[in-house]
């Protein structure tokens, strides 16, 4: 392991419940009411993507321009919330500090806009990371690889030596895509398994000893497959 890459919402900061509260405005401002299935869905979803969801659930018409003005208003919004401090998950600052302590490079790899990420990163703190990528910085954001493969590019190394910490199924998808291993540590959503995964109730306990230790297991299983 030379490097872990980090997703933010739900995975370092509990920030999916600040989404609920901005989602629910989105809703409320056209006179709608966001359904549990469409939120779980969108757990870990791009704000593009996020937007066709609720533009299809609401039966608006998907105006590129209406939906441009859409994502302003969510991402003002929530940027208003994330001001005011971003709680943490369970172990997550630990974590960080362990990985810190242990000179292991690590990267933040997002689906949320740049924008709304600096203003994240306020609360988080920059100095974590060697390099942070956007799904607006990509040509695709996740479930596709592009954002993983993209952190890996600028640390100058190959996608499977990092292991990914993610709390959600896209981006679980689109770190083990791009050849990651994957620590799964859920946060609202069951995520399944697979072979390039290991799973985790918390982070709470764990340190940069445990990590390496999950991803040697995982490079062991895949090259004795």
């Amino acid at each position: 392991m030379q490097a872990v890459l980090w997703d933010m919402d739900g995975t370092l900061v509990d920030s999916e419940k600040l989404w609920d509260v901005s989602l629910s405005a989105l809703y409320e401002s056209f006179g709608g009411e966001m359904s549990r299935e469409t939120r779980t869905a969108l757990v870990g979803a791009s704000a593009q993507e996020t937007m066709v969801t609720v533009y299809a659930e609401l039966g608006l018409d998907p105006d590129p321009d209406a939906m441009a003005d859409s994502i302003r208003w969510l991402h003002t919004y929530t940027g208003e919330l994330f001001d005011r401090g971003l709680p943490w998950c369970d172990g997550a600052r630990e974590m960080l500090d362990s990985l810190a302590a242990a000179d292991v490079p690590m990267a933040l790899v997002t689906n949320t806009q740049r924008a709304l990420t600096e203003r994240a990163l306020n609360s988080i703190g920059r100095d974590y990371f060697s390099v942070t990528v956007c799904a607006d910085e990509v040509a695709s954001g996740k479930p596709e690889p592009d954002p993983y493969l993209r952190a890996a590019e600028l640390l100058g190394l190959h996608p499977a030596t990092c292991l990914a910490v993610e709390d959600s199924v896209t981006g679980a998808a689109a770190a083990e895509k791009a050849g990651c291993a994957v620590l799964v540590v859920p946060n609202d959503v069951p995520v399944p398994g697979g072979i390039r995964r290991r799973h985790a109730d918390s982070l709470a306990g764990l340190g940069a000893v445990d990590l390496r230790r999950i991803h040697s297991e995982i490079d062991r299983e895949l090259h004795s497959a």
